[in-house]
């Protein structure tokens, strides 16, 4: 066996994959509790201001329940967007996808040449960044300052563990 056949043999399996999405704090039985709530407070001020003789203020307190439900929606719907960072030792691939399931964006790099940068502000907050070359993208922007800092241990770790060579064995 020569060493073109050994090298061939070299697993290129995923040793790290991550899929970032937005944080949301409340839950869909949470979301049920806020909607009812605001609806049964909204309607008992309604039937009041209907008892005094302002009945077209009731159409209003619906109106609220009705655009705070939207909003709501709009939020849980922004969140299905994600990026997904696959490192493997021939490509590092960012994906970013939109909240409509379509594939924005995909950046290729070597994970030989990149390297995770991150900007500390004043105030503690964590920019992180992959630069390859020219090229430099910000990445893991969903998450919080301090769930930045643990994603870039371990993307660092991952980045060195691929760029170690591999000997064959026999």
């Amino acid at each position: 066996m020569d060493v073109e056949q050994q090298t061939e043999q070299v697993p290129t399996a995923l040793p790290f994959r991550a899929v970032l999405t937005p944080h949301r704090s409340l839950s869909r039985p949470g979301f049920l509790i806020v909607m009812g709530v605001l609806a049964a407070v909204s309607f008992v001020a309604g039937i009041a201001f209907t008892l005094i003789g302002a009945w077209p203020v009731f159409g209003f307190f619906g109106l609220d329940v009705l655009l705070v439900y939207a909003a709501f929606k709009l939020n849980y719907r922004a969140a299905r967007a994600s990026e997904t960072i696959e490192v493997t030792r021939d490509d590092l691939k960012i994906t970013h996808t939109a909240a409509n399931g379509l594939t924005q964006r995909v950046t290729t790099m070597n994970p030989t040449w990149s390297r995770l940068d991150a900007l500390e502000a004043p105030d503690g907050s964590v920019d992180l960044f992959l630069t390859s070359r020219a090229r430099r993208v910000p990445i893991a922007r969903c998450l919080g300052s301090d769930q930045r800092r643990e994603f870039a241990v371990a993307l660092r770790a991952a980045l060195r563990l691929v760029r170690e060579p591999v000997w064959p064995t026999r």
